[in-house]
């Protein structure tokens, strides 16, 4: 059999942690193939390896039957390998065709200069191939975490690589556009393109992938055809036990009313939103991209403004056109991107904790040090946060110890209303089991939780009613653990005119 692509007993280290040890991977040409395991077995650093992000202590990679050594991404680019990062890496205040073609703009014949309607041409057919409504010269810094996304992916297919790398390629959109991602996948089979697909949503891996590959702690543990895998025996082979009760259960909703929203609009995001959360509910929100759900929930947080309507909090109206608003009406929010909005990655854990109360742990205009120590240490444990100590920096850990240190922060504040924005993006399978947990226990202990998430069977299982929105408006409603799929995206779809 020739492989595209063969690593061979790869290892690296970092100080205080061996990422990578003795790591094999063989990718076949036209096949999908599937990495998976726990925040922290090793895949990211895999990835960067494959890419020349980093360099490896020990090993060999061989790609199309030569060895070789990738110095940095441009040599892996001109090798024919690309990848699309987790966290995404955008030039915001460039277009999106000026992101998609970066470093390979198209010039004209004549003069050497950029060709700019080649360009936004070449980018409009590759967004109108993954079926996205994106036009080529919006600037990024005005686009959603879900279409930014969108717009990397493009990226990627742009480069005509040999051997694709998608990390969490769909962690921000719905179900609609990985239907449309799916198929860009199978085309790239259809023309010996070989991808590396790496997720925590196990459903897609067996929809999508040929064969799987599972690390745990930086260890290889085996690759398998997909069909001698099921959900059980994955989750099995990564976490090294079996996972129970991934979704808790229970009705805590209780018939007063926090938070109110009526009328909620603003021009060209979303329109007359109204609803209401009540205590010991969780209120989903499901949508595609572009629904309006991030927004709405911006609008109500005082992230962005709105245009008309009104926010009530225990029958009160109020204004907030600030977060420190929102937080002093008993409100707090998760943001979907939590590394751009809601982590100082280069900050430590315990600083990151306390950020929303450092009135609280103040002395005469000073931090006190040992109250600060004491309620970080307390949110830390709470919370199961997965540390070596408290004064590591959040860029130093696992996805999911990152979300949970988001979680805390906005715990602190000890809020009535939780307004969390994808909160299991990019997270693994336990790590998830823990987030549903914590959020069911909020919700048990009387908060209200209104919940967006782009993944159905997250909103189905967890939600006590949810409402689906459809490009800017509520259609429908629905009980939570009533609903199906099915009828959810019935609603969630736009009409053809």
């Amino acid at each position: 059999m020739a492989f595209l692509l063969q690593v061979q007993d790869l290892s690296k280290a970092f100080p205080g942690v061996q990422a990578l040890d003795r790591v094999r991977l063989d990718i076949e040409p036209g096949k999908v193939h599937a990495v998976i395991g726990e925040n922290g077995a090793g895949k990211s650093t895999l990835m960067n390896v494959l890419i020349g992000l980093h360099q490896p202590d020990d090993g060999e990679l061989r790609f199309k039957g030569r060895t070789i050594t990738v110095q940095n991404p441009h040599e892996a680019l001109k090798l024919g390998i690309s990848m699309i990062h987790q966290e995404l890496m955008p030039l915001q205040d460039m277009t999106v065709a000026e992101n998609i073609f970066l470093g390979r703009e198209p010039a004209s014949r004549w003069m050497g200069w950029l060709d700019r309607t080649a360009m936004r041409r070449d980018a409009g057919e590759l967004l109108r191939k993954l079926d996205v409504p994106l036009s080529p010269q919006r600037r990024m810094r005005g686009l959603s975490l879900a279409e930014m996304q969108t717009v990397e992916i493009a990226k990627a297919l742009a480069y005509q690589a040999d051997l694709i790398i998608m990390d969490e390629p769909t962690s921000a959109i719905s179900d609609r556009e990985v239907e449309r991602l799916f198929s860009a996948i199978r085309d790239l089979k259809k023309q010996g393109v070989a991808v590396v697909y790496i997720s925590h949503k196990l459903d897609e891996i067996f929809e999508i992938c040929d064969t799987v590959t599972v690390l745990r702690d930086g260890q290889y543990i085996g690759t398998y055809d997909i069909g001698e895998l099921n959900i059980d025996r994955m989750i099995s082979l990564m976490v090294g036990r079996e996972l129970k009760e991934t979704f808790p259960t229970g009705d805590s909703r209780r018939d007063d009313v926090v938070l109110s929203v009526s009328g909620l609009t603003r021009t060209g995001k979303f329109k007359d939103v109204s609803f209401e959360a009540r205590r010991g509910e969780i209120l989903g929100i499901a949508g595609l991209m572009g629904a309006g759900r991030t927004e709405v929930l911006s609008a109500i947080y005082g992230l962005e403004p709105f245009d008309a309507g009104e926010i009530s909090v225990h029958g009160n109206p109020v204004r907030i056109n600030h977060p420190s608003e929102a937080i002093r009406n008993g409100l707090a929010m998760v943001t979907e991107d939590r590394k751009e909005y809601g982590l100082v990655l280069n900050m430590a854990v315990k600083h990151n904790v306390t950020l929303t109360i450092l009135r609280k742990i103040c002395r005469a205009g000073f931090i006190d040090r040992a109250e600060e120590d004491r309620t970080a240490d307390r949110s830390i444990r709470d919370l199961s946060i997965k540390i070596s100590n408290r004064n590591q920096t959040a860029a130093s850990l696992s996805g999911g110890n990152q979300q949970k240190i988001v979680l805390a922060k906005a715990l602190l504040t000890e809020p009535e209303v939780l307004l969390l924005d994808e909160p299991t993006r990019g997270i693994d399978i336990s790590a998830k089991a823990e987030v549903y947990k914590l959020i069911s226990q909020l919700a048990e202990a009387g908060k209200a939780v209104v919940l967006v998430s782009s993944e159905l069977q997250e909103l189905l299982s967890l939600s006590d009613r949810i409402l689906v929105m459809r490009e800017g408006e509520i259609t429908a409603e629905f009980e939570g653990r009533k609903a199906t799929q099915e009828e959810i995206m019935k609603v969630a779809v736009p009409v053809a005119v």
